[in-house]
């Protein structure tokens, strides 16, 4: 998804966000304050990991060489658990960032909007920003942060290019503290982790976790990539996500 397609050239002269850039959007779209509507799922909210599984099934897909890098996420899981919620966000950030590498679903998948599970993005040891995202999401869950305190979101993102600013299309993870707390941002395009507040390149449209979706303006965006979250969750279960 995060690709030169999606993207669309800023007209100063146009009010080109569907939402105001600010960051009090982020907490009305995540704590529900705006239309909430079920996913309807039969999967749980939270996650259990079966490593032993989840090795099988990255070895017969993707063989001997992502092992390493499992074994590290596997490391990070297991180490990161006794953590404080803020240490937590910062490795599993860094983790991702910097042990996996940005591609397009078109050269990973050979697909236009593939979101692979975890597992997927360790075997390529590629992704994309919702991969980057849903990996990160998965990977904190596991750490015992609860599933309430985050939410993947959709934005759009004010990018600088050779012709002039441009809006792409992406997504981060928000992590709230408490639900009414300023999120934290975890994003692949930056290092570091931000509050809301310095993010103001983000305009949210909507987000979801696996126990809803909260939608801002009705964009039908979010109603077409309900199937793929869907899809994404059952395959991650059928790899060893419980």
């Amino acid at each position: 998804m995060c690709n030169i397609a999606h993207q669309r050239p800023i007209h100063p002269e146009l009010e080109v966000f569907a939402l105001p850039r600010h960051p009090a959007l982020f907490r009305l779209i995540l704590v529900g304050a705006l239309c909430v509507t079920s996913l309807l799922l039969v999967l749980p909210a939270a996650f259990g990991v079966d490593f032993g599984r989840l090795q099988q099934s990255l070895s017969s897909r993707f063989g001997e060489a992502p092992l390493s890098l499992f074994a590290d996420w596997q490391r990070l899981l297991g180490e990161g658990r006794s953590l404080g919620e803020r240490e937590k966000l910062r490795r599993v950030n860094d983790f991702f960032n910097q042990r996996v590498a940005f591609d397009d679903d078109i050269s990973i998948w050979q697909q236009t909007d593939y979101w692979a599970t975890p597992l997927e993005t360790i075997g390529s040891g590629r992704a994309d920003c919702e991969d980057f995202s849903i990996a990160k999401y998965y990977s904190l869950i596991e750490m015992g942060i609860p599933v309430g305190k985050l939410r993947l979101v959709y934005v759009r993102a004010r990018q600088e290019g050779p012709a002039g600013p441009y809006l792409q299309a992406h997504m981060v993870l928000a992590y709230y503290a408490t639900p009414n707390a300023e999120p934290l941002v975890l994003d692949n395009l930056r290092p570091e982790i931000a509050p809301a507040s310095r993010r103001t390149d983000l305009s949210p449209i909507f987000s979801f976790n696996s126990a809803g979706l909260w939608q801002g303006t009705g964009n039908q965006s979010s109603k077409s990539n309900l199937s793929r979250w869907q899809d994404l969750l059952s395959r991650a279960r059928a790899e060893g996500f419980e």
